[in-house]
Order: structure tokens, then C-alpha cells, then sequence
């Protein structure tokens, strides 16, 4: 079945069973790497992506429920040349170690800041509290949330 919606901006078509998860038409029909899959039972947030604009699990979520809707992968966030100002203060910041649940921490922040330029402490700390890390770069993680926040409250883009 032929199922379309906006991915990264751009209308998108697959063909796919609607019950495909999410994540696998993005990796696998899409090619678009980004979303990792960790554990398969939304337990750990590698997987989130922005569904309209709201934080989703896309490893459990059925790709039928995205048809006419807006999906942002962390692919549609920046370029290597142009980075999201969250990219680069997870650059600035060292957030990341092994990186693999950095996409889904990154989309959730997103959220945040599209809903709440000056998020504090505890709301960031809230906003991130489905994602697991085992890498041990919690507080970096934090404070790339809180530069980025000043960074797009000072005219950086969003």
C-alpha cells in the first residue's frame, strides 16, 4: 500500500504495509539512518522522531498512522555545513560519547525548545527523562540543551 506524508519537509510516498513500523520504512525504505532502533519497546528514546511537531517512538509506531502528517527525522534538522544550533552545542559540549541515543535526545529537545525557548533545568531534565544513556554524559547533555536554548534565544535559528 501506498502510504504518503512529509518527511524532513519533503512530500514522501512508500510502499509499505501500514503496520510497518515507523522506523523501519525511515531506515530501510528511506535510507534515512539517523533514528536508531535500541530496544524495540519504547524504553530507551533512541528511536524518537517528531511526528506534527511532538516527540514519537518510531519503533512502535505504525508508519499507516503518519499518512498526511509531518515527520522530522534528525537528518532534517541541519547539514554539516549548517548544523541545527542543538547539533552544534552537542558538538560545543562533547554530549555525546558512543552517540547512538544522541538523535532521539536531540528530537526530544527540539520539542522542547519549539515549545519552550527558555526551558530550565528541570524542564529539560524532564523533557529528556524516557531517553536512556549509558554512556554517562548526562550533565553535558544538559548543558548542550541550555546553550542551545540561549544560542536560539539570541537569534540563532530554529
Amino acid at each position: 500500500m501506498a502510504i504518503a506524508f512529509t518527511v524532513n519537509g519533503e512530500p514522501k510516498s512508500v510502499e509499505a504495509a501500514e503496520t510497518a513500523t515507523l522506523l523501519d520504512v525511515l531506515r530501510n525504505h528511506l535510507g534515512l539512518m539517523g533514528t536508531r532502533y535500541g530496544c524495540g519497546l519504547e524504553q530507551c528514546g533512541s528511536c524518537i522522531v517528531l511526528v506534527d511537531g511532538q516527540p514519537a517512538y518510531a519503533c512502535t509506531r505504525e508508519v499507516g498512522t503518519v499518512a498526511d502528517r509531518k515527520v522530522t527525522t534528525v537528518e532534517g534538522l541541519g547539514t554539516p555545513a549548517r548544523p541545527h544550533p542543538l547539533q552544534q552545542a552537542f558538538l560545543d559540549e562533547q554530549a555525546g560519547q558512543c552517540g547512538y541515543c544522541l538523535s532521539g535526545i536531540v528530537m526530544s529537545a527540539k520539542a522542547l525548545l519549539d515549545r519552550n525557548p527558555a526551558p530550565s533545568r528541570g524542564d529539560i531534565v524532564a523533557a529528556l527523562d524516557r531517553h536512556l544513556c549509558r554512556c554517562g554524559a548526562h550533565q553535558r547533555i544538559l548543558r548542550a540543551v541550555e546553550r542551545a536554548a540561549a544560542t536560539l534565544r539570541n537569534g540563532g535559528r530554529a
